[in-house]
């Protein structure tokens, strides 16, 4: 039996991937469950194991190509090998049919040409045809008939009566002023209009790109786009426009090169612009003394490093941010908009930005409180080299209550970090400095690290974000404040 192998659902909200490599060739045997190619999504890269067992008998895709859910990537015969021989037999057969079809027509081809001579030899009746009719009148009688078989088949038009027609409309034109929307209830799924209510967008006001103008999610964003940029609050009279103007032809100046996003980057680049977009960011900067946290850190370095962690202040934060997320629920939330209420979550995960060769890749660590700092140290170890690796599945990445982003290694003094929708607040870390602290009346050489705190408007404010984030402060500048608040 020949299976055709199409790509599998990879996860929720995931559409189509990269194909990064393909594991296996055309004649190739494979077992059930066996990986045959891997692809790279917008959340992780998973191989994709063969449904059955069998021969390879087409590959219907390639390296780099991207490719959606549902698309045929193999095709697979199952025991092909113990079917070669009736294959085989098959052709043959095959092969004997065609030449026996081939002889039948030879011989119409002769027979038509006996006949053809026959009625050459035979004398004609001058202006008879059969039945004793003149040429003329046999003629005119198969014209007759040909016209009746033609009007069983095709119908002539009938003009509609004028009572009968209705009303024309002509959709390419722009509505007039005044007139009332097209349609009542707009064509669109419960998620898409929930998505239009949390925005405070009218989703009878967005066109629809979908059959029978249905609208998506890309709709609603698009439309957003359209009135941010256009600062206007009623529809486009077509399709969205972009939110950016066409890119000028960069050629007249000079050579330039193009290249496709990856799936990574172009779903960190729909996700920023979204949430961008969608959530009232506002960014509060502080700065922690973490001189001794440092002496600490590499007095237990060595610790850590013996059980296959690495302590870093990124694993030391996970569990002060944990800690302080407790003392202000608001920043462990999300919004519903729709239901005009607050979502406090009683868990926390909390995301960790990596940098990758690929973009930015954002696995969770769960139960972040249940968990020491040295188990985080050796976890963070782990989810940050399988992110490198293209290890991570799409479970790893998802869930997350509160972000962390560390620029520290690379350098920076301060920055605006993108709340990951539908959390609603991230910490930005940047590089800590050796600055002069002014203390007990002299100046002071005092290691400072520089924190970024970007948080929903919505939810949190100013006040709320400035506590929390002194808090945090505090917190890495006095550990005993985690046992006796955390």
């Amino acid at each position: 039996m020949v299976t055709e192998f199409k790509l599998p659902e990879l996860g929720e909200d995931i559409e189509s991937g990269d194909v990064i490599s393909i594991m296996v060739s055309v004649g190739d045997v494979v077992a059930q469950d066996q990986p045959v190619m891997e692809i790279e999504t917008d959340k992780a890269t998973i191989e994709v194991p063969a449904p059955v067992g069998g021969v390879v008998k087409a590959i219907h895709v390639k390296a780099g190509q991207t490719i959606k859910v549902g698309q045929l990537l193999l095709t697979i015969d199952e025991g092909a090998e113990g079917k070669e021989e009736k294959r085989v037999e098959d052709a043959g057969v095959k092969v004997k049919e065609d030449e026996e079809v081939k002889k039948e027509e030879k011989r119409e081809v002769a027979q038509a040409k006996v006949k053809k001579e026959e009625l050459k030899s035979k004398p004609k009746k001058e202006g008879a045809k059969p039945g004793g009719k003149t040429e003329e009148e046999w003629i005119d009688e198969k014209k007759v008939e040909i016209e009746r078989e033609g009007m069983k088949r095709e119908p002539a038009e009938r003009p509609i009566p004028k009572e009968q027609q209705g009303e024309v409309v002509e959709f390419s034109r722009k509505p007039k002023i005044g007139a009332e929307p097209p349609r009542e209830l707009a064509p669109a799924a419960p998620s898409v209009r929930r998505l239009a209510r949390e925005l405070g967008i009218d989703i009878n006001q967005v066109p629809g790109s979908g059959p029978g103008g249905r609208i998506s999610e890309e709709d609603v964003k698009n439309y957003v786009r359209y009135v941010i940029t256009r600062g206007m609050e009623s529809k486009p009279e077509s399709q969205p426009a972009p939110a950016m103007p066409a890119l000028p032809d960069f050629t007249k100046w000079g050579e330039i090169e193009r290249e496709p996003m990856t799936n990574v980057r172009r779903k960190t680049a729909e996700s920023v612009g979204f949430a961008w977009m969608a959530i009232p960011h506002v960014t509060q900067h502080d700065k922690a003394d973490i001189t001794g946290l440092e002496e600490l850190r590499k007095s237990f370095g060595k610790k850590a490093e013996d059980v296959g962690g690495k302590l870093t202040v990124t694993a030391i934060l996970l569990k002060v941010v944990a800690s302080a997320l407790k003392v202000f629920p608001k920043f462990n939330a999300s919004v519903d908009i729709a239901n005009s209420e607050i979502i406090y979550k009683k868990y926390y995960h909390i995301r960790v930005a990596v940098d990758t060769e690929r973009g930015l890749l954002i696995p969770v660590i769960r139960d972040v409180d249940k968990k020491n700092i040295l188990d985080l140290s050796i976890e963070l170890a782990q989810v940050s080299e399988k992110a490198r690796n293209r290890k991570l599945t799409v479970e790893e990445m998802k869930g997350g209550t509160f972000t962390i982003s560390n620029l520290g290694g690379i350098g920076g003094t301060y920055f605006s970090p993108i709340i990951y929708w539908p959390e609603v607040a991230v910490l930005g870390i940047s590089r800590s400095r050796v600055e002069p602290v002014f203390a007990d009346g002299q100046f002071k050489p005092r290691l400072m690290l520089p924190l970024s705190l970007s948080y929903d408007h919505r939810v949190i404010d100013g006040a709320d974000g400035a506590r929390f984030l002194r808090w945090v402060a505090e917190a890495i500048e006095q550990p005993f404040r985690l046992i006796l608040e955390g």
